[in-house]
């Protein structure tokens, strides 16, 4: 097929409409919770799931059998199109009947979301498999298991609890590449099996056995290029040997195995058997997913049975933006009740009532219309726009006004596997459209919550950080399609961090009329993690917050529930009792230490892990001397008094580096590892191959895969996965220091007290 022919097709493909939308709908809308699985196809990246999901839509009549495996149609943005990857998450609905039963003809309602691989976009991954049951596991066979199948495991199983089917993927390249006997095929695929179930077997919930096995059906075989796979099951059932797959390879008979092994069969049978309805999934998910619920009440009890009559409660786990409208669709699912067109819901986390305008499902880039979606089920909605991973309700649920005691229950916040830790500014070509720079961004940043971004004051120009070079890039070109921007150099985001007990301040603002004691103190590292997780934040009632912290990081409940800002893995507490005028001042000093731990003293990067308690204040009693500004000064100067004194280094950011190699070259990527200030922590033998593990400051990542690919003759495989923060090398702390201050336009030396003295309250 020449490039023409496969544009053309592909074109024509992605405005096919949604076939046989009645049964759809049907299927959608019945009560059959039996016939229904919700599950995401999660992979590394190029190991294959795109093309398996193909075969889905063939089944489904989205293509055409000669297009199957080689279209990639869920790869439906331009963008996907042109770098060969998956971005973003696309939902496909299939309906499926099993030739085995021969009584209930009812067909199963797939409802599948199709996941990137790369690291870039593993948010995408995470809220897909928010809306999801189970997990099909694509692993490829040559390279085996990588970074981001681990990762994407972890998230399915542990954090998730989606329950995983495994396809070993790409055998064909063991047989025509490697060349490899059978028993060698076997042992390769068994080795990769026993890798993923280590992996299950640590995290999986306590009282489930979701270990995958050939011998229970639960582990595929096969091809998604050449289109064929197989279980056990279909081998026995077919009375077929897995010795005659070679032979056929030997003759180049593939469409053979094409015809009488067809993938969708297998995989969809698989499915079937081995991933849970929604109401059995239910059952286990919700405790763990879902806070604040009283599982014997009416929505407990809803919850746990997937009940389409209980109240109404779902989650919107994604954010479409149509890359050429820029309409957003939320994505989601319903766990209790029914959402209907036309109804208000009420957003928990933002606490505000929305309508929604159209209702439906959708399919790839289509929408199929609604009038309502029952629970146990993916929805699409137009209306309004909010952060991904919001929690809705009823507007039954609403507290009435003033109720400060009254928890609504919300869906925990959804985990991601990565932090972002590479910036790069980003301004209006016209000055004028500043303003309407910071509202395309923050609308984007609600699709891929997973970015962040804040406007540097002094030079008036936006810093757009995110998990890695990539994704920056896609969301700037997503933003200049609205904003034509200017985009900076890539700039790595470091963290700058305490070591010890800082020294109690007592500060005054510059009228001297207000003054505050603080002392600023290292969070442990539970703390730092449960905010990090999104598990604490600032939005959250109080009371919740409270027992969170006092169950997992062994917090003083009543100091806990005197917190008054959690901001990107900081603390404001307040220490005091009974202090007057203190909640006149409040909002300013929020705001004053989130914009100080957004840009710290050393230079100008984010604090982390900082718990800043202050034990007395003094509230002048006119407002007139009491307005931001004069807060903030006593504020800041405390702030940076209480981090010069707590022995304050700059943390960098981290990666796990996974590299497979041919044998014997695994000394070259060793070298290169070392040159680049990365640390080996393994180098075992796969095979044919070896396998360098290690750890590399991102600082060094940029260029280096050229580099590993430059010392393999291009046959290394590698993943990266974060790991978190650590200190710079002595050695080169001050250096990296100036380098940022030099780029900023900072004075050339290290900060000191001199600055602040002036607003120590001298007590008398």
């Amino acid at each position: 097929m020449n490039l023409a022919s496969f544009v053309l097709i592909r074109v024509e493909l992605l405005m096919v409409k949604i076939k046989n939308a009645d049964e759809i709908r049907e299927l959608v809308s019945n009560d059959r919770y039996d016939r229904k699985r919700i599950f995401s196809i999660v992979a590394h990246i190029d190991h294959g799931k795109s093309t398996t999901a193909d075969f889905l839509l063939k089944r489904a009549g989205l293509m055409r059998e000669e297009d199957a495996g080689k279209i990639q149609m869920t790869d439906t943005d331009e963008e996907e199109q042109a770098r060969g990857i998956t971005i973003f998450t696309s939902v496909v609905l299939l309906a499926f009947e099993d030739k085995r039963d021969t009584e209930d003809k009812t067909p199963y309602i797939f409802q599948i979301n199709d996941t990137p691989g790369h690291l870039s976009f593993t948010g995408e991954v995470s809220r897909a498999l928010r809306a999801s049951d189970g997990a099909l596991v694509l692993v490829d066979a040559l390279e085996g298991l990588m970074t981001q199948t681990e990762t994407n495991l972890r998230l399915s199983v542990g954090e998730e609890m989606c329950k995983p089917v495994i396809f070993v993927n790409k055998v064909d390249r063991l047989i025509s590449e490697l060349r490899l006997e059978p028993k060698d095929t076997y042992a390769r695929v068994d080795k990769i099996i026993n890798e993923c179930n280590d992996i299950i077997r640590e995290i999986q919930p306590k009282d489930q056995d979701w270990v995958c096995s050939f011998q229970k059906n639960s582990v595929a075989l096969g091809s998604a290029k050449d289109g064929w796979g197989f279980t056990l099951q279909v081998l026995n059932e077919k009375k077929i040997k897995p010795t005659l797959v070679f032979e056929k390879y030997a003759e180049g008979d593939i469409e053979w195995l094409r015809k009488n092994l067809p993938l969708d069969d297998t995989l969809l049978r698989m499915i079937v058997d081995h991933l849970p309805d929604p109401v059995t999934a239910s059952a286990y998910r919700v405790k763990k997913l879902i806070d604040n619920v009283d599982w014997d009440s009416d929505l407990g009890k809803a919850l746990m049975t997937s009940d389409r009559n209980g109240p109404l409660m779902g989650i919107i786990s994604k954010i479409f933006i149509d890359p050429k409208s820029f309409r957003a669709t939320l994505i989601g699912r319903i766990y209790s009740g029914t959402l209907k067109a036309g109804e208000t819901i009420y957003l928990v986390g933002r606490k505000e009532k929305q309508r929604v305008k159209r209702l439906g499902i959708m399919e790839l880039t289509d929408i199929l219309d609604m009038q309502e979606v029952p629970a146990g089920n993916l929805f699409a909605m137009f209306g309004f726009i909010n952060p991904a991973g919001e929690t809705f309700v009823g507007t039954e649920m609403i507290p009435e006004r003033g109720d400060e005691e009254t928890i609504v229950p919300s869906f925990e916040s959804i985990k991601y596997a990565c932090e972002a830790v590479v910036s790069r500014s980003i301004i209006p070509e016209d000055p004028q459209h500043l303003a309407k720079l910071g509202d395309v961004v923050k609308k984007w940043l609600m699709a891929d919550n997973t970015a962040k971004f804040h406007l540097q004051k002094e030079s008036r120009e936006y810093i757009l950080s995110g998990i890695d070079p990539l994704q920056i890039e896609i969301l700037t070109k997503r933003i200049n399609e609205q904003v034509k921007i200017k985009v900076g150099e890539p700039i790595i985001v470091y963290r700058e961090k305490i070591t010890k007990d800082g020294t109690v301040f007592f500060t005054k603002s510059s009228n001297g009329h207000n003054r505050i004691l603080m002392q600023m103190t290292p969070l442990d590292q539970k703390t730092i993690d449960l905010i990090q997780s999104g598990e604490v934040h600032a939005e959250m009632n109080p009371k919740v917050r409270a027992g969170i912290l006092r169950d997992k990081a062994d917090w003083d409940n009543k100091q806990a529930r005197k917190i008054w800002d959690v901001y990107e893995g900081n603390i404001l507490l307040d220490g005091t009792k009974g202090l007057q005028r203190l909640d006149r001042i409040k909002s300013y000093c929020v705001s004053a230490f989130r914009d100080w731990v957004s840009e710290c003293i050393l230079a100008k990067e984010p604090a982390l892990g900082l718990l800043c308690t202050f034990s007395d204040a003094t509230v002048h009693v006119d407002p007139a001397h009491t307005g931001y500004n004069e807060i903030a000064s006593m504020m800041f100067s405390n702030l940076a008094l209480g981090f010069l004194s707590a022995s304050p280094k700059m943390f960098e950011p981290i990666q796990k580096v996974d590299i497979k190699v041919p044998s014997g070259s695994a000394g070259s990527i060793v070298k290169i590892l070392s040159q680049h200030r990365g640390s080996i922590k393994e180098i075992k033998a796969e095979g044919a191959f070896e396998r360098v593990i290690g750890e590399l400051p991102v600082a060094e990542q940029i260029g280096i895969a050229d580099e590993f690919r430059g010392a393999t003759q291009g046959k290394a495989f590698f993943g990266y996965e974060f790991l978190g923060f650590k200190p710079i090398p002595p050695n080169l702390q001050e250096e990296i220091i100036m380098d940022i201050r030099k780029r900023k336009g900072m004075p050339l030396q290290m900060p000191n007290t001199s600055s602040y003295e002036r607003f120590i309250y001298a007590r008398k």
